[in-house]
């Protein structure tokens, strides 16, 4: 496992990390626990180690997949855990967020989510904005094909009401309707336990990412593994299709 002192200095650290956070349910089994949300509660961990990694390496922006649009589907009562899980992790841990100048963000159909945990999300979003050292983006009711079916529809709105031309539409056009425009495309993306798919995150922003998989379960992923992954990183020669 590598440490930071392995990190070449020298060589550029990603400035936006994506992390597929996966495992949860079967690290839980492994444990012999009564409930997968018991693993999902153990992951919170491995978000703080997430984020220590990110302050000790200095990235710039934090993308963690923590509950996907397809996720609707599980049973209420699992859903419904998640949804109290999220609002005690952002009640939990804000006053940490705002001591280490990590401004919080949300992308996703934010509409879906039950209006509590709406509210706890909201007030922590509106508590840091004024942060600038780390900004941590939570994917939630979050899919990139919903993602881009909303893009679409924007601009068809727009088109429709006469202030854009369909000649005009252009990469940017749609880079700039998607949840978080402002936000770089990843450097890295991380998914942790072995499974190599990328489940309908950022399918746009992730055309020129390099990709990482962790073997570890996310609540095992602490930061030796980030470290491990940036180190990967730091050898890859990223060419962007020009050579």
């Amino acid at each position: 496992m590598a440490d930071l002192r392995e990190i070449d200095t020298a060589k550029p650290v990603p400035r936006h990390v994506a992390i597929i956070m996966d495992g949860n349910g079967r690290w839980a089994q492994q444990h012999k626990l009564r409930s997968r949300l018991q693993g999902h509660e153990a992951g919170a961990e491995s978000v703080r180690a997430a984020l220590r990694a990110c302050d000790a390496l200095h990235v710039r922006y934090l993308t963690l997949f923590a509950f996907s649009y397809e996720n609707w589907k599980r049973p209420k009562d699992e859903t419904d855990g998640l949804m109290r899980l999220l609002s005690r992790f952002i009640e939990d841990n804000i006053g940490e967020l705002m001591e280490r100048g990590i401004r919080l963000r949300a992308i996703g159909r934010l509409d879906l989510m039950p209006a509590d945990t709406r509210a706890v999300l909201d007030a922590a979003i509106a508590r840091s904005r004024g942060n600038a050292k780390l900004d941590l983006v939570l994917a939630l009711s979050y899919g990139a094909r919903q993602e881009l079916v909303d893009a679409a529809r924007s601009i068809a709105a727009a088109v429709q009401e006469g202030g854009l031309s369909p000649a005009a539409i252009t990469e940017q056009t749609i880079a700039s309707r998607l949840y978080a425009p402002d936000v770089p495309d990843p450097d890295l993306l991380i998914r942790t336990s072995g499974e190599f798919r990328v489940s309908n995150f950022l399918l746009w922003q992730i055309s020129y990412t390099e990709l990482y998989v962790a073997p570890v379960l996310w609540p095992d992923f602490r930061e030796e593994h980030f470290y491990d992954a940036v180190r990967d990183y730091q050898r890859r020669d990223r060419r962007y299709g020009g050579r």
